[in-house]
């Protein structure tokens, strides 16, 4: 004989599903409920940490919860990160991205406590610095393209300056060594000021830069702005050409600032987040505020972010590994 199932197991069946459903919905609904933690992997005051502030008051607003920053520095943002990975997947942790911790650091370190892509849910990449190329003014060449004729008719003889192995302004020099196929010579400091010191004094020649740091000085003419990183000329420097406009097709070196959350959180979560950053990103005061640093507001989506990641992986992966660079 065929078993039946009494009716009222399929109705008490039925009903516990959707109590379960309207249970999950008004969890989704609740979101946040609590305090939100955002770990920057860096010190307070530099470029990440001022991203992150100026998003997260702005969250914090729109979501009705505080949005708290805390800083998790050390090891080229691998203690931040790794305290990110190990939250609870449930939106009150989220995590600052930046491209050294998660694009550079895997090919620097043979072993890092997080992967970049399993171990996080994209959520939005918010800004891109693009690299100004800045010059001694006793240097010779007065634009990127005479720099690459000195630099091919003297190999060797040039020096750029970083603020230590293996950051964007490293990784910028190593790329134009590699595409425009000279030899300049990296000289690492340990941290931004002395690096820009040693460049006024006349010590180093080159430096590749975020752009607040040394506008200033470029706009005082103690140093000369040959060209800058990105795909297109930049409207705060109308007059500065490209690198890859300047003889190096295909060149482009950006640092970028996005924010992730721990693997498995919750996909109606993600999206609540990616909804809320991206208009907090496109609001003028806002867009204002990041373009007066220096930074261009970006917004995409989780999946374009994801993509964006193991992209940027690949190819810094692959300077790091020409260039036969180490970790300090």
């Amino acid at each position: 004989m065929r078993n039946l199932i009494p009716r009222q197991a399929v109705a008490a069946g039925l009903t516990l599903l959707l109590s379960l459903l309207a249970a999950g919905h008004a969890g989704a609904q609740a979101y946040p409920n609590k305090p939100i933690r955002m770990v920057v992997p860096f010190p307070p005051g530099g470029g990440n940490d001022v991203i992150a502030r100026i998003v997260a008051q702005k969250l914090g607003t729109r979501l009705g919860q505080t949005v708290v920053v805390d800083n998790r520095a050390g090891a080229n943002g691998i203690v931040g990160l790794a305290a990110v990975k190990q939250a609870a997947p449930d939106g009150y942790t989220l995590g600052i991205a930046a491209a050294g911790p998660m694009a550079v650091n895997p090919s620097l370190y043979d072993k890092l406590p997080y992967d970049p892509v399993k171990d996080f849910e994209p959520i939005t990449n918010m800004v891109i610095y693009p690299l100004l190329l800045v010059a001694h003014p006793s240097v010779p060449a007065k634009s990127m393209r005479e720099l690459l004729e000195l630099a091919r008719a003297k190999p060797g003889s040039l020096n750029f300056a970083s603020p230590g192995s293996g950051n964007s302004g490293h990784l910028a020099g190593e790329l134009l060594n590699s595409l425009a196929k000279v030899n300049t010579t990296h000289v690492p400091y340990k941290g931004q000021g002395p690096a820009v010191s040693d460049l006024l004094a006349g010590q180093v020649q080159l430096l590749y830069s975020s752009i607040p740091s040394v506008l200033p000085l470029v706009q005082q003419g103690k140093l000369h702005a040959l060209a800058v990183g990105s795909a297109q000329r930049l409207s705060s420097l109308p007059d500065v050409p490209t690198i890859a406009e300047s003889g190096v097709p295909g060149y482009e070196a950006y640092s970028w600032i996005g924010i992730v959350a721990p693997a498995q959180t919750p996909r109606a979560i993600v999206e609540r987040l990616n909804r809320e950053i991206v208009a907090i990103l496109k609001q003028k005061d806002v867009e204002q505020d990041l373009l007066g640093q220096g930074a261009i507001p970006v917004g995409d989506t989780p999946e374009h972010f994801g993509g964006y990641i193991k992209t940027e992986m690949a190819k810094w992966g692959a300077v790091v590994k020409s260039a036969n660079i180490k970790a300090e």
